[in-house]
């Protein structure tokens, strides 16, 4: 899910909801209930205008129980971290869903290609590369200024030079070529493994 589909997903959500409370507020406001002869449910809030839109038996219903302040704060607590979260992912550098291929010339055709299908791409192609025992590739920033940022485990004593000049012959390029952006940028972040110890055999004394 991109970060459009989630941001319409939480305006879609957080417009519904205040829909529904301004609703509320104004039929009780406007005494709606009474002039349609409409009888609301029990402890329906807000049924006329000289009613508070929380009553006090509301507002101190569960407040001597042990789980109330818990639950309150524990839920404030949630909404302000998504709060959060929401917020940081608007400052991140927002990645295109799909991405336009070069079409051949006189055809009419528009090729696209998913971003995810590319750094999948890149993923399975550096992982294939000698001396490499995990690969993590994603893709950043906008559509003419894209940037690979890799992360590679290289196997004990491997050469970090050779492995570089590997990556931007092999899966960069076929990228590059791919997409026709010759100046394609890439940051890799290389760490070698450590050697495991091997385990000393233990010799069994036969009596």
């Amino acid at each position: 899910m991109n970060r459009s589909t989630v941001n319409r997903t939480v305006l879609a959500v957080a417009g519904v909801a205040l829909l529904l409370v301004g609703l509320l507020v104004l039929a009780g406001g406007l005494d709606l209930y009474r002039h349609l002869g409409v009888v609301p449910p029990d402890g329906w809030p807000l049924t006329s205008p000289d009613q508070p839109l929380l009553s006090h038996a509301s507002r101190t219903r569960w407040k001597e129980e042990d789980w109330w302040w818990p639950a309150v704060i524990g839920g404030l607590s949630l909404t302000v971290a998504l709060g959060l979260w929401w917020l940081i992912a608007q400052l991140r550098p927002a990645v295109p869903g799909t991405l336009v291929l070069p079409a051949p010339a006189d055809t009419g055709l528009r090729l696209r290609l998913r971003t995810r299908t590319l750094v999948d791409a890149l993923e399975s192609g550096a992982a294939g590369l000698p001396e490499v025992e995990r690969a993590r590739v994603r893709v950043a920033g906008r559509v003419d200024r894209l940037t690979v940022n890799g992360a590679l485990l290289l196997a004990p004593g491997g050469d970090p030079a050779a492995l570089v000049e590997r990556f931007d012959s092999g899966p960069l390029a076929q990228g590059r070529t791919s997409l026709g952006l010759p100046g394609l940028p890439a940051r890799l972040r290389l760490k070698v493994a450590t050697e495991k110890p091997t385990a000393t055999p233990k010799h069994r004394r036969v009596i």
